[in-house]
């Protein structure tokens, strides 16, 4: 029976996406080792689990978890033999049953030094928390900040001491924060367990001081080793710095679950939530929908539909706006409002043709519209990212697609609903911020291996960026042979394909997560979970821009 072109095509994209699945997976395998396998050997020999190890440790067994940042300094700080994961192991998760986030250092990378995307990473960490009043663990064990960039990562606002900041912030605002010394903690970050709730502190492993003995030796003369400047018996017993003094490190986070056990209920957003349904579509099914070609139209309802419970969704303005589509949908029983591109050709009310992946006057407008609708009835927001920005060129612009436009963004920057962002393909320009980019505060924001995030594509960047080069050498009086323009637009493109690319935005934190097609539903409804934890302070008013 022979097979038909939907269906060949189905086969091809599928395939394409599985490769680039297990091009992650190898990737996140090799990220997995830290600081490489002598590291850790080292690390077990001195009596300590991995970060990772710990965390697993932690959490309950045969829960579903999120991390966060996995690929953060991925192909950065080479000259200094890399910094896998940003020296940090950041995970969502339940412990005892209460959903919380877990930062635990990874003394395998440079013994948990801070490198400036670390302090990044913690930060998000942070924000997740207080976002999402979510309960957060550290688990400590770090020598500080990394000396020779210590200009990036000191003395900013967004340096290493915000975090202590928000250390105090967090306080204030009731979010549980436990905190174990379970190796070194050195000056500044000394700070960090003691501004936290609780603290423990591992017998004989960790240690706690402002100054080690080395550096107090040579700024006051006093000889002390370091257990008895700041170990476990010196913080229970003498300092009070510390609240708890367990043995290893298993005995330390069994405490730590006990602690979490105690703690009272949250309060509620009062996000809706029914029975979950599994989708009639196979998750998977969506390898094949999403096409390996770039620019080919391609149906995202069929993408929803591998994503939504029994596969079923309601359109808000189906007709009208057709690059967007909107529509009230639930995941894992959750209420929720998709916005999502629309990268197929279609017809406007006015008969007029609209490619997809453009967002134009009309589908802005419904967009806007439909944000509001659901920061009225407080269901929380997913955007679907495919999108090459907004459309151009004199009609447009006439027609005031910048008005337009800036309406969308209006709506959704100042949505007080949860937003959440999966970047499916495509996700260039003011498209980006439209479409809820990481400057507009998704609570979660992830992207499939085929994410693209930049001003533009490659190919449109590197013909623009040509014809400036072009024009200046011409300028000089300089003869361009095709051959040579074809060289130079090469060079062009490949260097701009390696930052569009979705691991070096992960790797900057640009996004929270590459993942795995078939998670998404996971990731949303967790996200959505967190979220729910932490009420919306105020409502605007809709009718102030909805004109």
């Amino acid at each position: 029976m022979a097979i038909s072109k939907k269906e060949l095509d189905f086969n091809k994209n599928d395939d394409a996406m599985r490769l680039k699945i297990s091009e992650l997976e190898r990737k996140l395998e090799k990220i997995y080792l830290g600081g490489g396998k002598k590291k850790i050997e080292k690390h077990h020999g001195k009596g300590k689990l991995t970060a990772r190890e710990r965390i697993d440790l932690l959490l309950d067994k045969d829960t579903e978890s999120i991390e966060i940042g996995a690929f953060a300094g991925e192909g950065m700080y080479e000259e200094y033999g890399g910094c896998p994961s940003g020296g940090v192991v950041i995970k969502i998760g339940y412990v005892k049953g209460r959903q919380c986030i877990v930062v635990a250092n990874d003394a395998t990378v440079k013994a948990g030094a801070w490198f400036p995307i670390t302090g990044k990473k913690n930060l998000r960490a942070q924000e997740i928390a207080m976002d999402n009043n979510l309960p957060i663990i550290y688990l400590v064990d770090s020598a500080g900040v990394f000396l020779p960039m210590q200009d990036e990562i000191f003395p900013d606002k967004e340096h290493f001491g915000r975090i202590f900041r928000n250390n105090a912030v967090m306080s204030s605002m009731g979010i549980t924060q436990i905190a174990a010394v379970m190796g070194s903690c050195v000056a500044g970050g000394a700070y960090l367990p003691i501004m936290s709730d609780e603290s423990l502190i591992v017998n004989k492993t960790g240690t706690i001081f402002l100054a080690g003995s080395y550096l107090v030796k040579a700024a006051i003369g006093e000889s002390i080793d370091n257990e008895t400047l700041g170990g476990a018996t010196t913080h229970n017993e003498i300092s009070g710095v510390c609240d708890y003094k367990p043995e290893n490190d298993e005995e330390c986070l069994e405490t730590i679950r006990e602690l979490m056990d105690k703690i009272g209920d949250a309060e509620s957003a009062g996000f809706n939530r029914a029975e979950p349904a599994l989708p009639k579509k196979d998750p998977k099914d969506v390898y094949g929908y999403l096409p390996k070609d770039r620019t080919k139209p391609y149906e995202t309802r069929d993408i929803i539909k591998c994503i939504v419970d029994d596969s079923k969704f309601t359109e808000y303005k189906k007709d009208y706006g057709k690059t967007i589509i909107t529509a009230y949908a639930r995941i894992d029983g959750w209420s929720v409002g998709i916005v999502a591109n629309q990268r197929s050709i279609s017809k406007s009310g006015k008969g007029e043709m609209q490619f997809g992946g453009v967002i134009y006057s009309d589908s802005a407008d419904k967009a806007a519209r439909f944000i509001m609708n659901c920061n009225q009835k407080n269901i929380p927001l997913v955007f679907l990212h495919d999108v090459s920005g907004f459309m151009v060129g004199s009609k447009s612009e006439h027609g005031g697609i910048i008005k337009d436009g800036a309406k969308m963004v209006n709506a959704m920057a100042n949505s007080v609903v949860p937003k959440f962002s999966v970047v499916m393909a495509n996700s260039y320009g003011a498209g980006n911020y439209a479409m809820c980019g990481k400057a507009y505060d998704p609570r979660l924001i992830v992207a499939w291996p085929t994410a693209e995030l930049a001003v533009m594509s490659g190919a449109s960047a590197a013909k623009t960026l040509l014809q400036i080069e072009v024009a200046s050498l011409k300028a000089k009086g300089e003869k361009i042979t095709e051959e040579k323009e074809k060289e130079m637009f090469d060079e062009i493109k490949n260097r701009y394909d390696e930052q569009i690319s979705p691991y070096y935005a992960a790797s900057r934190l640009w996004v929270d997560a590459i993942i795995d097609p078939a998670e998404t539903r996971k990731v949303i409804s967790m996200g959505i979970e967190a979220a729910n934890h932490k009420p919306a302070e105020k409502r605007y008013n809709v009718g102030a821009i909805q004109t």
